[in-house]
This record gives structure tokens, sequence and C-alpha cells, in this order.
């Protein structure tokens, strides 16, 4: 054999090594994205399981300034954020932003620990109908009965 078929098969084999080695390096980093994203999934779907919310009341006070009370209690073993937290009153989202939000009193933090209570209170012109209180990781509680005080 010549140098010719030598150095060709030279050539071929370093382009195989070098093909192989780009292939493994995006195959190995493709699996390890996979296997990250099922593990993510995995703790997402644990947090789900171990959250659970409870609207204990609902106090509509229609007198000159009316407003709404709605309070919700954390019975899960999750720590939710309150920030986090949404407010559905009759399908349409109240932004909590102008909502006065305490969690055991407090209107300073945004944890809201397990079988703790979390009172939100808005400016609501009429009475409503049906309140949702929806968790930051989509876990959600509604009450249809909603107390009047006049």
């Amino acid at each position: 054999m010549g140098f010719g078929v030598s150095g060709s098969t030279a050539v071929i084999f370093l382009g195989v090594l070098i093909a192989s080695g780009t292939l493994y390096t995006a195959a190995a980093g493709s699996a390890e994205q996979i296997s990250e994203a099922r593990d993510d999934n995995q703790e997402d779907l644990l947090e789900r399981r171990n959250t659970a919310i409870d609207v204990t009341r609902v106090v509509y006070y229609n007198d000159t300034d009316p407003t709404l009370e709605v309070t919700v209690e954390n019975v899960g073993t999750t720590t939710l954020s309150v920030n986090g937290t949404s407010l559905l009153v009759d399908n349409e989202h109240i932004n909590l932003g102008q909502t006065q939000k305490s969690v055991e009193s407090d209107d300073t933090t945004d944890v809201w620990a397990a079988d703790q209570t979390l009172v939100l209170t808005t400016t609501m012109n009429q009475e409503p109908d049906h309140v949702k209180v929806v968790a930051e990781n989509g876990i959600a509680a509604s009450n249809t009965t909603v107390e009047v005080v006049n």
C-alpha cells in the first residue's frame, strides 16, 4: 500500500473520530436536559400534591365603602407565596396590587406557610356570586356562599 491509501484511511478515521465525539457530546447534553426536565416535573407534581387551600369565609361589607374580604387557609404542607396567589371574583381577575393582603395579621410578608390564614380585602361595587382563589402552582379553591354585612 502506498502513502495515498494510508493517508486517506487516516483522514477518514480522524473524521469519524471527530464526528463521533461531537455526536456523543450532543447526545449526552440532550439526555441530561431531558433528565433534568423530568426531575423538575416530578418536583412540581409533588408540590401540587402537597398543596391544599380552603376558602373558609367570604364577607361582602355593603356600606359606604363596599369591600370584599376573603379568608383562605393553607391546609396543605407547601409554603406558598402571597404575591403568587390570584383572586377571581365572578370569573374576573382582581389585581392583588390594589388589594390588602395579610397572613396572620402581617401585611408585609410574602410567605404563606402551612396552617396559616391569608386574608384578602378589596374594594367591590357589587355583591359577588362566586369567589375563587388560585395558588401559584395552580391549586384552587372556591366559595359560592357570600356573607353580606350591611
